[in-house]
């Protein structure tokens, strides 16, 4: 290649000719800059390498979707992974991979958030007007597979009035929604393939569309048991995609990779790895490509936040703190695991705060708790699986939907009575207070003529089912699905009916702050993958936990014991400050003045006289509303039953002392004694002696009544048996060992006070 001078070119001519020889090579080092800089469309092969070797792409992909991309080994791998991993090699660039959903991977690149995509994306007329395409390097065919037990389906004309699932967005979709008009089915679109398969399994299709790969690796490894019943469709071919007009340089090197791996045979070897006998020949199909994101997400399991350099939650926390109710026991949205708060809508609370720059505070407080708790302006904000409706918008302003939500009924898993609505007549159904589920029961009821028992908590509505009090439950699809894939045994007998959407709330006209600071982190966290993320670690993952009754029993004790040291100082607490009150309003009770006896009495009536749950409501929600002044959980608690075993221990005083003889007190007052050194040295001796087993009584009814304080969100010893049941399922059990550690605590207690009984009135 002839070599430019400019050491000749500048010693060429002098004077104004050396000017104008000046200029050329300014004019020459522009147009030669632009020219190294990016590479013509036109150019060779060999230029195109030159200008991506060393340069780093992002590529955005699926998350699941073998076998072209799925998790292996903490890897992410497939024939697009190695196939891209492959090219960048030959070409000598390098990948990073974001694993983002179908329809986030699209968004990326055309919002130049990733360089490329590859995710067997099909290449279409209307996909072409936005993006441009590498040679095909696969060529999919669509086939129809049915469940190994059912039978019944073979052909297309079998599938009338029945229902299909099929992933959104893809080749397959398309086709199935096409051959419907003709056979007369329904197509159910998903965005992952497992959920596609999942629907099939649990028999809510009758059968699916895939492109024959896929099947063809499900049903090779052994992940789904289905049959294929009809011949492969001719499909469009795979290719990666880059923005259109953009990335020439870029797709010219795929394209060359691509032809390299394939004649090499390297592509071959992929191919046969994931489908075997199934696989093609790679030189018989087009060539394509795909390469890795720039911006992987890193997921360390629930609870964390995920590291993601295009969702950064490293962010200053200036925008200050906000107190957040949420329910208690409603997984996968809100429950706890390992002493944390955790769940979809735990972790993209988290998630939201972290990237927009503010914190929170969590309060579980159950549903109905919660509610009222952002009335009465003890929490800024709800997020707890909350439906959207016309009614709440008069009291709450709600940010974006983040989830959609679809009613299902579900029976008990030896129930084969029960298969759909018609079959309750004359029978109980269990939901949630304040759900979608509730709601849709409560407008079907009178049309199928059957009773609806209400309950605050999920694992109290499922335990209605499972001992027979109710023969059937209605509640939000993936709380079901996630219930039973957890070992509830229970079983859905209904498809998912079209639900509300759930959203994160404020009071109306407040926290206009914080609603706008919700939206912009739950779009951010949609456009970076940050949400499918999360939605994955509770719809998607495998349970790995021990199910046996030891290993629940360990998991479980380290909680229950957190609960029971609440307990413990609760009531301890309780009865210190409800024995002052007891000694004092005793002494008012017994007193010659009647305005100070009428005072106790009036004290003494009403918390004996109201129901300690409604006294709590008061302290916490009612008190606060009212003052402005605001107690947490276990001031509240403790308040509540200091004067509520106060009331209780007044009346025993005042029995206790008018139960001694009269004689003693007249007797020594004629010794010379004072009415109080009267009292103090003879009367109350013998009326504490006449006490003691009513104290003791009331000690034992203070501890159990602690339990009442876990509506309020204290995490004493009930609450913490209610929270490990929202994320096992196993009721039985855990209020076995919740008994067990009560029973073991009282009887302990009992003995103490026994042995001091004895011991004092010998």
């Amino acid at each position: 290649m002839h070599q430019f001078s400019w050491r000749a070119m500048a010693h060429a001519a002098t004077g104004p000719r050396r000017w104008l020889a000046l200029l050329a090579c300014a004019l020459i080092a522009l147009v030669s800059g632009g020219l190294l800089a990016s590479p013509p469309a036109n150019a060779s092969p060999a230029q195109h390498t030159q200008s991506v070797q060393g340069q780093t792409f992002t590529v955005a992909t699926d998350t699941t979707w073998a076998p072209f991309e799925f998790d292996k080994g903490g890897e992410l791998r497939g024939i697009d992974m190695d196939l891209i991993r492959a090219i960048a090699k030959d070409q000598g660039f390098n990948i990073q991979i974001q694993p983002i959903g179908f329809d986030g991977a699209l968004q990326a690149v055309q919002a130049n958030q990733a360089d490329m995509v590859i995710a067997g994306m099909s290449i279409t007329d209307e996909r072409k007007k936005t993006f441009d395409f590498s040679n095909p390097y696969f060529d999919s065919g669509v086939q129809m597979a049915v469940s190994s037990a059912n039978p019944e389906v073979k052909t297309y004309k079998d599938l009338k009035g029945k229902v299909v699932a099929v992933k959104s967005g893809t080749e397959s979709f398309d086709f199935a929604t096409e051959l419907s008009k003709q056979y007369g089915f329904e197509v159910r679109g998903f965005q992952d393939t497992a959920d596609v398969y999942n629907d099939l399994s649990t028999g809510n299709s009758a059968a699916i569309f895939d492109d024959y790969p896929i099947i063809a690796y499900a049903k090779q490894t052994g992940q789904v048991q289905v049959d294929i019943v009809t011949p492969q469709e001719r499909g469009s071919s795979y290719g990666i995609a880059v923005n259109k007009g953009q990335n020439d340089a870029l797709l010219a090197a795929i394209n060359e990779g691509l032809k390299n791996v394939t004649a090499s045979g390297e592509y071959d070897k992929i191919l046969k790895e994931y489908l075997g006998d199934q696989a093609p020949e790679a030189a018989k199909i087009g060539h394509g490509s795909i390469m890795l994101a720039n911006q992987q997400i890193v997921d360390n399991g629930p609870g964390t936040l995920p590291e993601n350099p295009m969702f950064p939650v490293d962010t200053p926390k200036d925008k200050g703190t906000f107190v957040i109710a949420t329910d208690t026991t409603f997984a996968p949205f809100e429950f706890q695991q390992d002493g944390k708060n955790v769940g979809i809508d735990m972790d993209l609370l988290q998630a939201i705060a972290a990237n927009q720059g503010f914190e929170v505070e969590v309060k579980p407080l159950g549903f109905d708790a919660a509610l009222q708790a952002v009335q009465s302006g003890q929490a800024d904000g709800i997020i707890a699986g909350m439906s959207i409706t016309d009614e709440r918008k008069k009291v709450f302003d709600f940010s974006d939907p983040y989830f959609e939500a679809g009613v299902q009924m579900a029976v008990s898993a030896k129930n084969e009575d029960i298969t759909g609505y018609e079959d309750l007549a004359g029978k109980a159904v269990a939901v949630k207070t304040g759900t979608e589920g509730a709601r849709f029961a409560e407008s079907i009821k009178d049309q199928y003529g059957f009773e609806i028992h209400q309950f605050a908590d999920s694992a109290d509505m499922y335990n209605d089912v499972t001992a027979g009090g109710a023969v059937a439950a209605f509640e939000d699809a993936p709380v079901l699905q996630y219930g039973i894939k957890e070992g509830l045994e229970l079983k859905t007998v209904t498809d998912p009916e079209k639900g509300g959407e759930l959203g994160f709330a404020v009071n109306k006209g407040e926290n206009a702050e914080l609603l706008r600071m919700f939206n912009d982190g739950l779009a951010a966290a949609k456009d970076t993958g940050v949400y499918d993320l999360i939605l994955d670690r509770y719809l998607k993952a495998e349970d790995k936990t021990d199910n046996s009754f030891f290993g629940l029993v360990a998991a479980a004790m380290p909680m229950l014991l957190q609960g029971l040291l609440y307990t413990l100082i609760a009531t301890a607490l309780s009865l210190v400050f409800g024995m002052l009150l007891g000694i004092f309003f005793g002494f008012l009770k017994i007193s010659k003045s009647r305005i100070l006896r009428v005072l106790a009495t009036i004290y003494v009536d009403i918390f004996r006289g109201t129901p300690v749950l409604v006294q709590a409501f008061f302290f916490y929600f009612g008190l606060p509303a009212v003052t402005g002044v605001q107690f947490d959980a276990l001031t509240a608690g403790v308040l509540t039953l200091s004067l509520n075993s106060g009331a209780y221990i007044t009346e025993t005083v005042r029995s206790g002392i008018q139960s001694v003889d009269p004689g003693q007190m007249e007797a020594s007052r004629s010794l010379g004694l004072g009415w109080g050194k009267s009292m103090q040295k003879v009367v109350l001796p013998q009326a504490f002696k006449i006490m003691t087993p009513s104290l003791i009584n009331q000690f034992i009814i203070t501890l159990k009544d602690t339990s009442l304080l876990s509506v309020l969100g204290l995490a004493e010893l009930t609450y913490q048996g209610r929270v490990i049941i929202a994320s096992t399922f196993r009721s039985f059990e855990i209020w076995i060992l919740v008994a067990a550690v009560y029973f073991v605590v009282i009887w302990l207690l009992t003995a103490l006070s026994n042995y001091a009984d004895r011991k004092l009135n010998k």
